[in-house]
């Protein structure tokens, strides 16, 4: 499943690897990319859209 989230907060490239690495905690197999300058997250994942999202809000970011 591929997602399309937008990261309103997320400022810089660290931010982006910081989102990488929390999805990447609840499924090592994700492909992410992060793009700070669009505030946009894709994710490849067999994780639920739920599931993404609260690792994002885990990390301290919000998903609009």
């Amino acid at each position: 499943m591929t997602l399309q989230l937008t990261v309103p907060n997320m400022a810089c490239s660290a931010c982006g690897d910081t989102i990488t690495e929390a999805i990447k905690a609840i499924d090592s197999t994700a492909t992410v990319q992060a793009d700070p300058k669009t505030k946009q997250v894709s994710v490849e994942t067999q994780q639920s859209e739920t599931a993404v999202k609260k690792a994002i809000a885990d990390a301290g970011y919000t998903v609009a």
